[in-house]
């Protein structure tokens, strides 16, 4: 009797792979999970993909866990790549894409990587303003499907503001082309007589009828990447289902290829970093600098701190510069450290833009004037190069956790929340004591201008006592975030670490849309089980990786 690896191989172009490398290999992501495939492709083109999704659909029934999971970096932080059945690895063959610089728009296939678009953008003085934190390692699949954000989502949003096209392979095994509707051409779509008119139909239907509590669900807070995004579909003037599959995790079909926007790039930027001795001030402070309209305000605290200057050396190799003359760099702020008695509690990175020199110092001014008022140190850095040696620190402090840290490891589970900006000084503590009181400490690094917070635990997985915490310490987290009106995740989405708490989140009105919505698009439960909806606890703590 053929084992999978052999049907599978008859129905596709690309490598189909079931050996012990290649499966332990895609049974780990950036999350604390590991759940091994049981094959993984490499689908050549969008052929593939509609042969693999006729294949579960004919063979489900006699077994019934065959199902889908589309991988790109795998650097998803909630476990949203990971699955026991057939990985789709699109880092092969979907790495195609192209860069129209008058028209401000990219065209991606989810295996690209964002540094490699970005080599074709920057020179150009355009780019995808989404990108993550890891954008030396991400892929725009991750990116579009977890609804990522960064340091620039401040100004710009995140990924879903840039996506105008998708083209999805849909549960049918038929590949179309989603973008934003005017009524009229909803209308078109949904006379068809064909699946396509079906989802146009069904989802309309299901959004009209339910049209506030729909709008009512939205999170109120800046960023947000937790459940599908319904809010966004339909405002009755426009349908756009694009804004459904973006931030879906691959939930609802295979995307193949997507359109995005670009923008352009201001010339001239000077950073302005702010020194605090403790949070307390951060909002008032926060309130005062936004309206000097930053590109970026991010955040980073003193244990980050002390591990970029434990590790010093790594980051200077990645600034490209040698130890010396990078520890030279920060004679200004060892002054700072004398003036404050001590090292910063948190350190603040105001990056401001302009087209010009003479607008963006007289940014810096009016920054200069807004943080007069209060106790805080800050330095206005002087270059590009220098201001290299914050950012590479604030962006590579969990790369850096999780190679370093002896005896523990990174624990992403309540990583990525989001409140309002003014609640932090009330919140954070809150917090924090719920980790305190179970024995748990943790980093963080974020983004302060949206109230966006990495919380990253370090944790000794090997111990069951310590797995056993996540559960019940996330359960505190989760009511303290809804309490004060946040979301659960802002950015790393919800995966299998935190899709059983969606009901808690949005309510079970608001859930069994969630769900109804799953069902539409995948009657058949092939793309991706257990993310979004239909998560476990149970599953959840049996898949937690003790290595």
């Amino acid at each position: 009797m053929q084992g999978l690896k052999e049907e599978l191989q008859k129905i596709v172009g690309g490598e189909v792979h079931d050996d012990d490398k290649t499966r332990e290999a895609f049974s780990h992501d950036t999350s604390l999970f590991e759940v091994k495939p049981e094959v993984v492709v490499a689908p050549r083109n969008s052929q593939d993909i509609k042969n693999l999704v006729s294949f579960v659909n004919k063979n489900r029934a006699k077994d019934p866990n065959l199902s889908l999971t589309a991988r790109a970096a795998g650097t998803c932080m909630s476990g949203g790549s990971l699955n026991e059945s057939i990985i789709l690895d699109f880092t092969k063959h979907f790495t195609h894409f192209s860069v129209d610089e008058a028209a401000l728009r990219a065209t991606v296939e989810p295996g690209v990587y964002y540094r490699n678009l970005e080599k074709e953008t920057e020179p150009k003085g355009i780019v995808m303003p989404s990108y993550p934190a890891s954008k030396s390692i991400a892929a725009l699949g991750g990116m579009i499907m977890n609804n990522s954000g960064g340091e620039k989502s401040l100004k710009y949003g995140q990924t879903q503001n840039f996506v105008e096209e998708m083209n999805v392979v849909c549960s049918d095994g038929n590949e179309y082309t989603f973008k934003k509707l005017t009524k009229d051409e909803l209308e078109k779509k949904k006379t068809q007589d064909d699946f396509e008119g079906e989802l146009y139909r069904r989802t309309y239907d299901l959004l009209e009828n339910n049209y506030d509590l729909v709008q009512g669900a939205r999170p109120d807070v800046a960023k947000n990447s937790s459940g599908y995004f319904l809010w966004n579909v339909w405002d009755r003037e426009h349908f756009d289902l694009t804004q459904l599959f973006a931030g879906s995790q691959g939930t609802l079909g295979i995307f193949t290829k997507a359109k995005l926007k670009l923008v352009k790039e201001k010339s001239h930027k000077r950073l302005v970093v702010l020194f605090f001795d403790s949070w307390k001030e951060l909002p008032e402070v926060v309130n005062a600098v936004l309206p000097c309209e930053p590109e970026s305000l991010e955040s980073f605290d003193d244990e980050t701190l002390k591990l970029g200057i434990r590790f010093m050396p790594e980051i200077a190799k990645k600034v490209g510069s040698n130890l010396l003359s990078f520890a030279l760099r920060f004679l200004p702020e060892a002054w700072i450290g004398i003036k404050m008695r001590g090292l910063p509690k948190l350190i603040v990175l105001v990056q401001l833009v302009e087209d010009s020199e003479k607008e963006v110092r007289e940014k810096i001014a009016r920054v200069e004037r807004a943080v007069k008022p209060f106790k805080i140190q800050h330095r206005v850095i002087g270059s590009e190069k220098e201001a290299d040696k914050y950012w590479v620190m604030r962006r590579e402090s969990f790369a850096l956790l999780r190679k370093h840290v002896s005896g523990k490891r990174t624990a992403p589970f309540v990583d990525d929340f989001c409140v309002k900006p003014e609640l932090i000084p009330e919140f954070l503590p809150k917090m924090l004591k719920i980790l305190k009181d179970h024995g748990i400490r943790a980093n963080i690094a974020g983004h302060a201008g949206s109230g966006n917070f990495h919380i990253i635990p370090l944790m000794d997985l090997t111990d069951k006592t310590e797995r056993e915490k996540i559960p019940v310490v996330s359960d505190k987290v989760y009511d303290l975030i809804i309490k004060y009106k946040g979301t659960i995740t802002a950015e790393h989405n919800d995966g299998i670490i935190r899709t059983p708490y969606l009901e808690k989140m949005y309510g079970p009105r608001v859930y069994a849309l969630f769900r109804e919505v799953k069902e539409i698009f995948d009657p058949h439960n092939i793309f991706n089980p257990g993310k979004k909806v239909d998560g476990s606890l149970e599953y959840m703590r049996s898949h937690i990786n003790p290595k």
